[in-house]
């Protein structure tokens, strides 16, 4: 005879195919992993604007600090300057589409440089614009830094240098691989709540310990369905990943993680669907839980997203393995806490 949660457990993977906003949310993971090479370029450009490929605006410079601004620009690159001998023939030209914005930089008694920046109202340029904008006042700045730095009475930190780094290698790991190890987590916290609620507001509880079965065997056999399948989809979405070129140098002790993470959450997830069986309030109790506790959990010096950029990545350090297992640990302890608090519940109270 098989084991009744296990039954209890198909029974749930069964019920999902009727869930079409969960189905949805698989099938945009699932494309996103699957056509990562290409969405990524896209995604990018959301996550860092200044670094968008084929664009490169014409900026009028005006003013008596003109050629300092000019070295900045010529420092920086990807903006075309157009020099203008005053302001308002770089305004004209801004007015007239010539050009696509305007710097006027004038130096100021003291020796420092103000700079006014014109760009068109809010179009789908605007934020690329402002961004490489920035690029260039912020290299004007570390000039004039070093230029004024004699007036310093006291020598304050070196500037960090630059660093020529990929925004596609910090989008893909910091941001992408952590989305898809974390999102199916909370997604089967939240399958799992809704899954339990719907059972005692619908009366089908009751009907499932006739078969008999005992109310630790139910929760067990949801906690099965929604807790296997975070970890499921993460190792799909890691070999999907991988298959479209991004390295994942510790998949096993990413799926590791997620499945530690998975229990946790489904077990508290159906910790409070027992505790309120109402289906809005018990959402609304594990949303706000689930994003308070994770919100503080990244002021942690082992942070969740932090430990699995740094697994796949292939930096680990010995706190991150630590903090992966006491991740995979806290889950266990969950479930342990959740069984027994379900051992001793009164199912007539449900």
């Amino acid at each position: 005879m098989s084991d009744p949660r296990l039954a209890v457990a198909r029974r749930e993977l069964a019920a999902l195919k009727s869930e079409k906003t969960i189905v949805l949310a698989l099938a945009i993971q699932l494309f996103i992993a699957a056509f990562s090479s290409f969405l990524v370029v896209g995604l990018v450009s959301l996550y860092d604007p200044g670094n968008v490929e084929g664009y490169n605006p014409s900026v009028g410079v005006a003013g008596n600090a003109s050629d300092d601004l000019g070295a900045a620009i010529d420092e920086v690159g990807g903006v075309t300057a157009v020099e203008y001998d005053a302001a308002g023939e770089a305004g004209t030209a801004f007015a007239d589409g010539r050009v696509d914005a305007t710097l006027v930089a004038n130096r100021t008694a003291n020796g420092t440089v103000r700079v006014t920046a014109t760009v068109p109202e809010e179009n789908l340029r605007t934020t690329v614009l402002v961004v490489k904008l920035r690029d260039v006042l912020e290299q004007l700045e570390r000039t004039e830094r070093d230029r004024l730095s004699h007036r310093l009475e006291r020598q304050p930190l070196d500037l960090p240098g630059r660093v020529a780094a990929s925004p596609y290698f910090g989008f893909t790991y910091t941001v992408l691989v952590p989305l898809l190890v974390f999102l199916p987590v909370f997604i089967s916290g939240s399958v799992a709540v809704d899954s339990l609620t719907e059972e005692v507001q619908q009366g089908t509880l009751e009907l499932l310990r006739v078969a008999p079965l005992t109310l630790r065997d139910i929760v067990d056999g949801k906690l099965v369905a929604a807790a296997g399948l975070a970890p499921a989809q993460v190792a799909l979405w890691l070999g999907l990943l991988a298959f479209n070129g991004t390295r994942i140098a510790h998949p096993a002790a990413l799926v590791g993680v997620a499945a530690g993470f998975s229990l946790a959450v489904v077990a508290v997830g159906l910790g409070i669907a027992l505790l309120a069986p109402d289906r809005r309030q018990a959402q609304l109790l594990y949303s706000s839980g689930i994003l308070l506790v994770f919100t503080a959990a990244t002021l942690l010096p082992a942070a969740p997203p932090n430990v699995v950029a740094k697994l796949a990545i292939g930096s680990a350090t010995t706190l991150s393995w630590v903090a992966a297992a006491g991740y995979v640990a806290l889950g266990v302890v969950c479930v342990a806490v959740v069984r027994a608090a379900v051992g001793r519940a009164n199912p007539e109270s449900l």
